[in-house]
C-alpha cells in the first residue's frame, strides 16, 4: 500500500525530477517507510512505501527489472500473488524479490495488457516499456485504488491522490460544471473520470491506459459487472446461496489476512458487517484479533457511538480491543486537518471518523480489514425497499431516495454560470438502462457498486486511513464475491431478515441476535448532521469569507436558507445529512486545495 506519482512528456522536454519529488511529499503519508524515484528520457517516476508484504528493501520502487525492460510503480495488494509468482516459475521467470510487486511485472512482460485478468486484488500501477517509452496504467476493478492524472498536449501527469496531481504545476483548477452537478446532487460522488476541477481526471475501474511515447492513447475496459442469473444456479434455494456466500465471503476474508507480513485488525464499527468478519476471523483460527471502534458525542436524542454493540462482539470473541471516544471540539478542531488528506470534497459524516479513528489505530497495526462495501452489494440500506416498492422509469423511482437535491434545487443553489442540464439525471439513468441486469434492484445495485461506492465510502477510507499510513482492506469487495451476489435473486437480499438477509443468516449463531437484529447503524457523527453551536459558526464563516465570495459558486440567497435553519426538514438530504455542511465542505476543500490555505 503507497502513493505513486508520474509524469510522461511528449514535447520533448525531460521531466524535471524536482517535480516529482513535490508530488511526492503529498504522498509521504500514504507511504511512511521509503521513497524513491527514477527517471529515464521522457518519463520520471515517484513512490511512497507502506511495507506490508515482503519488508526488505528487494521490494522497494519504483522497481527496475532490468532483464525484463520494465519499471513499476504500484499502489495496493495483490491476493493471489503466490499463486502467479509458482506459474510465472514454471514458465521459466526468475524473482528478485519476495513480494507482490514484481509478479505485476512477470505478469505484464507475460501477458501484456492482459495481466490485469490474472490480478486479484486493489491496485493502481504504471509500467514503463524501456524499449519504446510507452506507459501502462491499469485501475482494479471495483476502483478500491485511486488514480488520478492530468493531460494536455505536452504531457500525462498522474498520482494517487489530486493533490500530488495539483503539486506538479500547470494543472487548470476551474470548477467543473459537469462536476459540480454531481457533486451536489449525487452525495458527493463525481464519476471517473470527471472530478471538481477540470483539468483533474481519473482512471475509471476496471480500466487500462496505454500511452505511446508520442501520447497516443488508447484506453480498455477489462472488467464489467453481469447481473443476470446464471442458468446453472436457477435451481438453487436459499441453502445453497447461503453456503455459497459464506464460502466465498470466508475465502475473501483469509486472503486479506494472510498476505501480509505484519499483523491484521478489523475496524469494529458495532453493526453486522465488521462483526461479520471477527466472527470469520475466528472461524479461520485467528487468535488475540486486534480490533477498534470509535465513538463521538451524542447530540440530544442522536446517539454517537455504536459501543452498546461492539462491546457484545468483543466479550464473545475476546478481542484485544481498542475503544476511542473522542470529544466534539476534537472534531472541530481537526476537521481542517482531515480536509486536507481529502482528494476530493467528502461530504460523509463519517470522512473525519475515519480521520481521526486512523490516527490511532496505525499506531498499534499497518493493515486491518473494514466492512465498506457489504451494504451496497447485499442490499442493506433502507432506501433499497423504498426504490424496488415505487413505480416509474428506472430514473423516477431511484432520485427521490437518493439525489441530494433534485435539479431545480441546483439551479437554485448554484449562480447562474454554473446552470446547464441535468448531468446527474442523464448519467444516472444511462447507468440504470445498461443491458446485462435483470431487474430493477439488480440495475441499481451494480450501479452502487461499480460507480457510487467508488466515490464514496470506498474512497473516504482509502483517502482518510491512508493519511496516517494504513492499509484498509475490504473483503466484501472482491470481485468473486461481488460477482456471485449479483447473481443471487434479490429475496435473499432485501428477505424476511431485511437488507443483507443472506448475511444475516450467516451470522445468526455467530455474533451476537442484538448485532444482527438492530437497526442499521451509518457510523454516526451527530455535529455533522445537526449543526449546531461552533460548528455551525464555523461553517458560516467559511461560506461568508471573502474567497467564498469572490469564488462565486453559490446562490447567497440559498446559503442564508440554510443558514439560518440548518435542521430544517427542507434543508436535509434524502440521506439524512446536513445540506449545509456540503456547501460548507466544498468551499473549504477548494479553499485548503486550490487556494492553498490551510
Amino acid at each position: 500500500m503507497c502513493g505513486i506519482c508520474g509524469e510522461l512528456r511528449f514535447d520533448g522536454q525531460d521531466p524535471e525530477i524536482n517535480t516529482i519529488h513535490q508530488m511526492m511529499s503529498k504522498l509521504e503519508r500514504r507511504g511512511p517507510d521509503h521513497g524513491g524515484d527514477y527517471l529515464d528520457g521522457p518519463l520520471a517516476f515517484g513512490h511512497r512505501r507502506l511495507s506490508v508484504i515482503d519488508l526488505s528493501a528487494h521490494s522497494n520502487q519504483p522497481m527496475v527489472d532490468s532483464d525484463a525492460g520494465l519499471v513499476l510503480v504500484f499502489n495496493g495488494a495483490i491476493y493471489n500473488y503466490p499463486q502467479l509468482r509458482s506459474q510465472l516459475k514454471t514458465r521459466g521467470y526468475h524473482f528478485f524479490s519476495e513480494g507482490d510487486s514484481e509478479v505485476i511485472i512477470k505478469a505484464y512482460k507475460e501477458w501484456g495488457e492482459a495481466c490485469v485478468e490474472h490480478l486479484q486484488g486493489m491496485f493502481a500501477f504504471a509500467i514503463l516499456n524501456l524499449h519504446d517509452h510507452s506507459l501502462f496504467v491499469a485501475r482494479d476493478r471495483l476502483g478500491i485504488k485511486p488514480l488520478y492524472y492530468s493531460l494536455d498536449n505536452n504531457r500525462f501527469v498522474f498520482a494517487s491522490n489530486i493533490q500530488a496531481v495539483l503539486a506538479s504545476g500547470q494543472v487548470n483548477t476551474d470548477i467543473s460544471a459537469l462536476g459540480l452537478h454531481h457533486q451536489l446532487i449525487l452525495h458527493a460522488v463525481i464519476p471517473a473520470p470527471d472530478t471538481i476541477l477540470e483539468g483533474v481526471k481519473k482512471l475509471a475501474p476496471g480500466t487500462t491506459i496505454t500511452i505511446d511515447a508520442n501520447g497516443g492513447m488508447s484506453y480498455r475496459r477489462y472488467w464489467h459487472l453481469h447481473a443476470n442469473r446464471d442458468p446453472a444456479k436457477a435451481d438453487w434455494g436459499e441453502k445453497q446461496w447461503t453456503e455459497a456466500i459464506h464460502d466465498s465471503l470466508m475465502s475473501s476474508v483469509k486472503k486479506r489476512l494472510t498476505i501480509a507480513d505484519v499483523p491484521v485488525g478489523v475496524l469494529l464499527s458495532g453493526g453486522l458487517d465488521s462483526s461479520l468478519l471477527v466472527a470469520l476471523l475466528a472461524e479461520a483460527g485467528v487468535t488475540e484479533l486486534r480490533t477498534f471502534s470509535i465513538g463521538f458525542s451524542d447530540i440530544g436524542t442522536e446517539v454517537g457511538s455504536e459501543f452498546v454493540y461492539s462491546d457484545q462482539v468483543v466479550e464473545r470473541y475476546d478481542t484485544l480491543h481498542h475503544k476511542y471516544e473522542i470529544p466534539n471540539q476534537e472534531v472541530l478542531d481537526r476537521l481542517p486537518e482531515a480536509i486536507q488528506y481529502m482528494s476530493e470534497p467528502m461530504v460523509g459524516q463519517d470522512a473525519v471518523a475515519f480521520y481521526l479513528l486512523s490516527e490511532r489505530v496505525s499506531q498499534e497495526v499497518k493493515v486491518v480489514q473494514s466492512g465498506q462495501g457489504a451494504d451496497e452489494v447485499f442490499a442493506g440500506y433502507f432506501w433499497y425497499p423504498l426504490m424496488d416498492a415505487a413505480h416509474g422509469s428506472e430514473l423516477e423511482r431511484f432520485a427521490p431516495y437518493y439525489f441530494d437535491r433534485h435539479h431545480e434545487e441546483f439551479l437554485q443553489a448554484v449562480n447562474k454560470r454554473f446552470h446547464g442540464a441535468d448531468h446527474t439525471g442523464k448519467l444516472v439513468n444511462e447507468l440504470l438502462t445498461a443491458p446485462y441486469a435483470d431487474d430493477f434492484l439488480d440495475k441499481v445495485l451494480r450501479m452502487d457498486v461499480t460507480t457510487l461506492i467508488v466515490d464514496d465510502p470506498v474512497k473516504r477510507v482509502d483517502n482518510l486511513t491512508m493519511a496516517w499510513g494504513l492499509e484498509a482492506r475490504v473483503p466484501f469487495l472482491h470481485h468473486e464475491l461481488v460477482e456471485l451476489a449479483a447473481q443471487m435473486p434479490k429475496h435473499y437480499k432485501i428477505g424476511r431478515q431485511g437488507g443483507k438477509h443472506v448475511l444475516k443468516t450467516i451470522a445468526r449463531g455467530r455474533i451476537p441476535d442484538a448485532v444482527i437484529d438492530r437497526p442499521k447503524g451509518y457510523f454516526p457523527m451527530p455535529a455533522l448532521k445537526y449543526v449546531r453551536g461552533e460548528f455551525l459558526d464555523m461553517m458560516r464563516d467559511t461560506l461568508n469569507s471573502q474567497r467564498c465570495r469572490e469564488r462565486d459558486i453559490f446562490s447567497p440567497a440559498y446559503i442564508e436558507r440554510l443558514l439560518s435553519n440548518p435542521e430544517a426538514d427542507e434543508n436535509m438530504t434524502r440521506l439524512k445529512g446536513s445540506k449545509l455542511w456540503h456547501m460548507a465542505l466544498l468551499e473549504m476543500w477548494l479553499q485548503t486545495h486550490v487556494d492553498k490555505i490551510g
